[in-house]
């Protein structure tokens, strides 16, 4: 497996998390639980935005990366 395809598995695997975390904020009745899981969720989403920049950067540093 390249990096760029083990990267873009990360990726795939923390949107899978901020969806399921995003899905348990909407169950919560709890004020706090909610709070927590929307809290996590947003650091998930941040960690996602940078990971899908460093993937824009890998492919254009490295071209034998683009499109895996």
């Amino acid at each position: 497996m390249t990096v760029a395809s083990e990267v873009k598995q990360c990726l795939a695997s923390m949107k899978g998390i901020e969806s399921s975390l995003s899905t348990l904020a909407l169950t919560m009745v709890d004020p706090q639980s909610k709070k927590a899981l929307e809290d996590s969720r947003q650091l998930v989403g941040e960690a996602i935005l940078e990971l899908s920049e460093r993937i824009g950067v890998l492919e254009r540093e490295e071209l034998q990366y683009k499109g895996f």
